[in-house]
């Protein structure tokens, strides 16, 4: 993956796969939610994807999504991790 992008204040960096990545396993409530959406605000416009690992499901992220015309799928990942893939409705 690369190094996060200058002029940015997340942690997110861009995949081989295009995807834009964010783990944000170790933070507390709500604090994983509130970065994601910060995310989507200043990278959102791009459309590509975001891969986000957590510790939990994020369910109470799913009505922001939807509100931002954005979906989400838990994916496979580490035992230890709940992955989501996040993408834009069309």
């Amino acid at each position: 993956m690369n190094p996060r992008e200058p002029g940015t204040d997340d942690s997110a960096t861009l995949g081989e796969d295009a995807c834009w990545h964010l783990d944000l396993r170790g933070l507390a409530p709500p604090q994983p939610m509130l970065r994601i959406l910060r995310h989507l605000e200043q990278r959102g416009a791009d459309g590509r994807p975001l891969v986000v690992r957590l510790e939990r499901e994020p369910v109470m992220l799913y009505p922001e999504l939807a509100e931002r015309g954005w979906e989400a799928e838990i994916v496979d990942g580490a035992p230890d991790e709940v992955r989501v893939h996040l993408r834009p409705t069309r």
